[in-house]
């Protein structure tokens, strides 16, 4: 009986979740289109250009150790709250930017984006908390699936908004501005009170140190996993306006590049629980990582449009996969009053490598070859040692029961 309650307030929640995911969730495919066009208008480095997208990551990554306890303790809409308002703001920094041609501001104004970023990261681990074991898959499935919605959104408001201002790209985070401000109040229709919280005051004699969190092999292998598919995912998508626009494309063309890819990114949120649930945890993952080869491979075989578009399509079906794997993996390796800690950790640890991987982004695309091409071959061939580094761990969680049996 106490499955059919919580599902019903899981559902409930999920349904809010999703809209959040849709209507907030669509300033990122927007600020990762326009950010590193705008930092390579502003920067006196063309190496620094994709400077601004790796500040909303390194952002996430040093905001996730805080707002994770601050939500354990204050509650999910709290954290959700102070994430939108920081998007707000961020975006209100990153116009002035533009505003005045201050780099500086941009990159501050990033920053800030980050929080929010951050806070987004959350959404997927909110569906789960009153979720019963056969519903979480399911639930972070279609969190993940309301971005979706703002794939399609996202990047048409910004083909929409663009050129409102004779300040290139200013418009757009005016419009953040307005996303952030008015997709706030999804968080107070959330069901949250029910929600078990771990107590404050509860033993802690069993509690895990980070250190030995990371020595469960199931949380190692989620962390490793998230981390590889995330950062490549950054990596490539980081580069890609600027590789499109390079080779001799228009940012209209950019523009429809990644709205493609961020459809394919969370299309198959669709169904991503239910293959999960029926084949596991760990082939899921597996299928993620070797579309994500698929993509490398496709985008080193040429720079013709249709090159562009079926990476960034493979690109975002393989961390959908891998993603949503990893997460549903994390989630079922932990007990509840280690969950700040844990997702905190995990998400520290993801956005660190995804910053470094949008800072050798741009480093890769326009500092390692004479051409916008030899940078974009640069930029695929760094996938493959990660891939076998990610491979390499589930194959060893995989045996590992065979091993010790």
């Amino acid at each position: 009986m106490n499955t059919t309650v919580d599902d019903a307030i899981a559902k409930r929640n999920v349904a809010f979740l999703v809209a959040a995911q849709a209507i907030l969730g669509a300033q990122m495919p927007m600020i990762f289109v326009v950010g590193g066009l705008a930092g390579n208008m502003l920067a006196t480095n063309p190496c620094l250009a994709t400077l601004p997208i790796s500040m909303i990551v390194f952002s996430s990554m040093t905001t996730a150790p805080w707002i994770s306890p601050f939500m354990q303790k204050h509650g999910r809409r709290a954290g959700f709250v102070v994430g939108a308002l920081a998007g707000a703001a961020g975006a209100a920094v990153a116009a002035l930017g533009l505003y005045y041609g201050s780099f500086l501001l941009l990159l501050a104004g990033s920053y800030l984006t980050g929080i929010y970023m951050s806070a987004q990261g959350f959404y997927r681990f909110a569906a789960t908390d009153c979720a019963s074991d056969d519903f979480r898959p399911k639930a972070i499935s279609y969190v993940m699936a309301g971005g979706l919605l703002s794939a399609l959104f996202g990047p048409q408001l910004n083909k929409f908004v663009m050129d409102f201002s004779a300040i290139p790209f200013f418009a757009t985070y005016i419009a953040v501005i307005l996303l952030n401000l008015g997709g706030l109040f999804l968080f107070f229709g959330l069901r949250l009170s029910d929600v078990p919280v771990a107590s404050q005051s509860a033993p802690t004699q069993n509690a895990r140190s980070r250190a030995e969190l990371l020595k469960d092999p199931r949380i190692l292998v989620a962390v490793i996993c998230a981390m590889v598919a995330y950062a490549l995912m950054n990596l490539v998508m980081t580069s890609t306006p600027l590789a499109v626009v390079g080779c001799g494309f228009t940012e209209m063309d950019a523009n429809d590049i990644v709205s493609a890819h961020v459809v394919a990114m969370f299309a198959p949120s669709f169904f991503a629980g239910h293959l999960i649930a029926r084949f596991g945890v760990e082939r899921i993952v597996a299928a993620g990582l070797a579309i994500l080869a698929c993509a490398g491979l496709v985008a080193l075989q040429g720079v013709e449009l249709g090159n562009f578009f079926v990476a960034l399509v493979l690109l975002g079906i393989g961390w959908n996969f891998g993603f949503i794997g990893a997460t549903t993996l994390l989630a079922a390796s932990h007990a509840p009053h280690e969950r700040g800690v844990v997702q905190g950790m995990n998400d520290a640890i993801v956005f660190g490598c995804v910053t470094l991987a949008s800072l050798a982004s741009g480093g890769l695309m326009n500092c390692s070859g004479g051409s916008p091409v030899e940078g974009w071959t640069a930029v695929n061939l760094a996938m493959a040692p990660f891939l076998a580094l990610a491979g390499g761990a589930l194959i060893w969680l995989v045996l590992r029961p065979k091993q010790t049996a």
